[in-house]
């Protein structure tokens, strides 16, 4: 599936109103963005919200950034993903993440990342209608899970990480599979205006565990975690600035290995980033 060199990511296409979703939707399949990308957020009905954004579009891919295992049935899913590629062909990806361990105890469950996604892929591969394993993708940080994504899907889906976790990460997989990392995005070439855009969003993530190893992991210390985040790591997991500072970014991901990376404007408002999406669009080419 050719999700393209670069993509939106974007909570407002599937939180926003319906009808300016649609039409933005439509706005950036033509302005060529590759991909658009919704999140999961806490389940709900992801696919009637994927389906609404393939039907403003004609060229894009639409996919999930991710739904978590813990609350969409595999059968369910595989069955309305089969659906979706019938009527609008083949421009559907599913992102899937094992999510944390309270999505599991919430579900009843020990949180055994690894074993959770290999049990889920399992009921995914023998579903009434199977969900092709290029037609889906994994969240991975952790090296085991970035193996799975490279051998039972398409490749991996990475969040909050800098272009070095980017070669790691394609070192781990090698060639072959698809690496699409996110990139949160702040279009203001103020610094501390945009820090504290990107803190908004990120912040509250930092106090989560799995992120929290995840940055530790790609060389961040305890004090970078506090406060929303240090500008140090502000700088190297957000791209901020005018658009020749983001094509910078989107620059050192592809030539770190990722084929397409997926980007998020973020605005301190919320409001949709219409203007900034048009502003970016030279970055499809």
């Amino acid at each position: 599936m050719d999700l393209g060199r670069t993509g939106i990511w974007s909570t407002e296409l599937r939180l926003g109103d319906p009808v300016e979703a649609a039409e933005a939707a439509a706005e950036l399949d033509d302005l060529g963005w590759g991909t658009l990308w919704i999140p999961g957020l806490g389940g709900g009905d992801v696919l009637g919200d994927m389906e609404r954004l393939l039907r403003a579009t004609r060229t894009t891919t639409v996919a999930t950034g991710v739904i978590s295992i813990w609350r969409h049935d595999a059968e369910e899913i595989s069955r309305g993903h089969a659906a979706l590629r019938e009527a609008y062909g083949a421009r559907v990806l599913t992102g899937l993440g094992v999510s944390d361990p309270a999505a599991a105890d919430g579900a009843g469950r020990p949180f055994r990342p690894v074993e959770d996604m290999n049990g889920y892929l399992d009921r995914l591969d023998h579903a009434d209608v199977p969900l092709p394993a290029d037609e889906r993708i994994l969240a991975a940080m952790g090296p085991r899970l970035v193996r799975l994504g490279g051998q039972r899907t398409s490749g991996v889906h990475p969040f909050m990480v800098t272009p070095e976790s980017t070669a790691a990460t394609r070192e781990s997989l090698g060639l072959g599979p698809t690496l699409a990392p996110y990139q949160a995005v702040v279009l203001d070439g103020d610094p501390g205006r945009a820090r504290a855009t990107a803190r908004g969003f990120l912040g509250p993530f930092l106090t989560m565990d799995h992120y929290a190893r995840s940055l530790r992991r790609q060389g961040f210390a305890d004090e970078d975690l506090a406060g929303g985040g240090s500008d140090h790591l502000i700088d190297r997991v957000v791209a901020w600035g005018e658009v020749e500072a983001i094509a910078g970014r989107l620059r050192e991901h592809h030539d770190a290995g990722a084929e397409h990376v997926a980007l998020h404007v973020l605005r301190a408002d919320g409001a949709f980033p219409r203007r900034e999406w048009r502003e970016l669009a030279p970055l499809t080419r």
